[in-house]
């Protein structure tokens, strides 16, 4: 009985493991249209964005909203898309740390409201690509292949 469960077992880990370059590419995919539907909603509707940002006491408001509106659209398709994703996820994490260190942080009292907040999950995905890159399917390798770059993907 152990043998046929052990059997199995490697079984399962062999497929998962021949799947992993799945986890990546829809990770990136309902992630990058999240943020892409929100920098389309924030670039649509900014002169309510800036309003949040003045009332929220964010520095050069207008400015600001503008960049962090554009950051959340362009940084959505080129996650889909696998394109300069670990250099679009430095400009994302200061996205949601600003919004953590300048809103978010107003209404939190200690650390398990910190761990409990969006941002901070966002931030933990985007390290998570920023890291580990974004995986087999993407623009992103196939430019490294094209370009003689070797690449752990």
């Amino acid at each position: 009985m152990r043998q046929f469960i052990a059997t199995r077992a490697s079984r399962l880990l062999d497929v998962l493991y021949a799947a992993r370059w799945t986890g990546p590419l829809v990770l990136r995919l309902v992630f990058g249209y999240f943020w892409l539907e929100t920098g389309i909603g924030k670039v649509q509707h900014l002169d309510g964005f800036t309003q949040r940002f003045i009332g929220w006491h964010i520095p050069f408001p207008v400015f600001s909203a503008t960049l962090s509106a554009w950051t959340d659209l362009i940084g959505g398709v080129l996650l889909i898309l696998g394109l300069f994703t670990r250099l679009v996820c430095v400009p994302m994490i200061i996205n949601m740390i600003v919004a953590l260190a300048l809103v978010v942080s107003m209404d939190l009292s200690g650390l398990d409201d910190l761990v409990e907040t969006s941002e901070l999950t966002y931030i933990l995905i985007f390290f998570w690509l920023l890291v580990a890159g974004p995986g087999k399917a993407s623009v992103d390798t196939l430019l490294a292949r094209w370009l003689g770059i070797r690449t752990h993907a």
